[in-house]
């Protein structure tokens, strides 16, 4: 290594644009991306990523543009939020899994200029464009957006991308009904720390099975480019291939939440794998049954464990439970999500804010450079979010004694089913408007597979009939697969306070009985 490239290497990175430059310029020939079979190297990234950002310059894009990209995994995500983050514009991953009329919104809310869309979406885009106020070019990642990036040159834009730049923003549900959307600074992606749950190098091999539109499958893939390492990347999570690439090209690191560890464990050629290349695996994004744990770490025995907690709202990680605490097997320590990583400061308070003591369960709430800007044009839900310097989780829980965080339930009226998070009142929203219906409630309920599943509590009109399959049907055409509830009750009534508000918690006692706390 020369000096010039040595003095490079121990500058920090302060900006995701920084990343394909620094390691063209160290490791050229190094793969970044692989992706069924086509591998990108350092240098390629960086030119294509500049390409891809002198595209939406001379497209009209400015600083704090908005442009969303909605497609499943690949290796093209990775050179559009490059691109994107060098010409300073924001990206705005949208779920893959949406139903038609939740992508206007989200497109629309955003005030989206440029619209990337995969091809096995672009029927759905031609089916809604109309309704599209603000996109004024929409690009298929086909050959169509072979042809648009290779029009431009690999040159660099040049542009003053600032650490406080808006690079991200990710929609989250919210309790009214509507999504939100998280605007992520490339500050807020604690690029610099190299703490022992990222302690990656050059020489690890990840595998990126996450979403990409979720907080994450795309922090963890920037954090992988951070280290120089070599991502693989797959289309979705089938755990057959995800297997497959493990034993195969001898990933090192991955991330999975709960449900994907199931369903790899469910693999009947699991236990004759050679998982060995195994070094480390992050688990998190929803809580994991403690007999899932005990067998993942029987089986993956090579392997580190280290389970993470965070939200879209904080950028990801922000306690680690390490692999020494695993080790050590003590049944209570493992429901813990662990302590604070560097540069966290956690407190549990009461509905006043004063801090609580150890073991009393309040508001888990946060300081830390990580936390978001802010919600995009909601100045009301950040102020509610975000108050002196400190997020609001929403989380309920405590800290033990040794400063080991533990998830008691939630304030917000949220279900975490598969690692997505999903709020009742959008998916109430949604089916209020059948025409059968005159009260609905929607809970999180015990899911072996899932953590929990959705439910939904529905009172009938007069004389209507119920009709659970022709309510599910109505569902399905207004909300993401996985918001459509697993399961229909009919009731005569739901509970409700003095104010109306329904009783969630008296509605989710029945089917929590015999568990420790309300999620699984």
């Amino acid at each position: 290594m020369s000096k010039s490239e040595g003095a490079l290497l121990s500058t920090p990175i302060q900006t995701i644009a920084e990343i394909p430059r620094r390691y063209a310029a160290i490791a050229p020939d190094a793969i970044a991306v692989s992706f069924e079979g086509r591998e990108t190297s350092y240098r390629v990234l960086d030119e294509l990523s500049n390409q891809v950002a002198n595209g939406l310059v001379a497209g009209g894009v400015r600083l704090g543009s908005r442009i969303a990209i909605l497609d499943k995994n690949s290796d093209i995500f990775f050179q559009v939020l490059l691109g994107a983050a060098k010409a300073r514009a924001v990206l705005v991953p949208i779920n893959a899994r949406l139903a038609p009329p939740e992508v206007v919104f989200a497109v629309n809310d955003a005030k989206t200029e440029i619209l990337f869309v995969g091809e096995s979406f672009e029927k759905l885009i031609t089916e809604i464009q109309d309704q599209l106020d603000t996109v004024y070019q929409i690009i298929v990642l086909d050959s169509r957006y072979l042809k648009w990036r290779d029009a431009h040159p690999p040159t660099e834009t040049r542009l003053p991308v600032k650490p406080d730049d808006v690079c991200l923003q990710l929609y989250t549900s919210g309790t009214t009904g509507y999504p939100k959307g998280v605007q992520l600074s490339h500050a807020n992606f604690p690029l610099h720390a190299l703490d022992d749950w990222k302690a990656w190098s050059s020489d690890d091999v990840m595998l990126l099975a996450m979403p990409l539109f979720h907080i994450a499958g795309v922090g963890t893939g920037v954090f992988g480019l951070v280290a120089g390492l070599k991502t693989i990347v797959l289309r979705e999570f089938v755990p057959s291939v995800a297997l497959e690439t493990i034993q195969r090209d001898r990933v090192t690191v991955t991330f999975l939440v709960p449900a994907m560890l199931l369903a790899m464990l469910a693999e009947r050629n699991v236990e004759t794998c050679d998982l060995s290349s195994l070094r480390q695996i992050l688990y998190g994004a929803s809580p994991i049954p403690l007999e899932l744990l005990r067998k993942s770490l029987r089986v993956f025995r090579h392997t580190g464990f280290f389970q993470v907690y965070g939200l879209t709202e904080t950028a990801g990680v922000i306690t680690v439970l390490g692999d020494a605490d695993h080790s050590v097997g003590d049944g209570e320590l493992l429901r813990s999500c662990g302590r604070p990583i560097e540069g966290v400061e956690l407190r549990i308070i009461d509905a006043s804010g004063q801090s609580l003591p150890a073991r009393q369960v309040g508001e888990v709430v946060c300081r830390s450079s990580q936390n978001m800007r802010g919600y995009w044009n909601r100045t009301d839900d950040t102020a509610r979010t975000l108050r002196d310097g400190w997020l609001h989780t929403g989380d309920a829980g405590f800290l033990d004694e040794n400063g080991y965080l533990y998830i008691h339930d939630r304030l917000k009226d949220m279900i975490v089913s598969g690692g997505e998070n999903v709020y009742p009142a959008e998916i109430e929203s949604a089916l209020y408007g059948h025409a059968d219906i005159a009260d609905v409630a929607v809970i999180g309920v015990p899911d072996d597979r899932w953590g929990e599943a959705v439910k939904a509590l529905i009172v009938l009109k007069p004389d209507r009939l119920a009709d659970p399959t022709g309510i599910l049907h109505f569902a399905r055409g207004r909300l993401a697969g996985f918001k459509v509830p697993k399961s229909i009750e009919f009731v005569r009534e739901l509970p409700r306070n003095p104010s109306g508000k329904i009783l969630k918690r008296l509605l989710r006692e029945r089917y929590w009985e015999g568990y420790e706390r309300m999620v699984n």
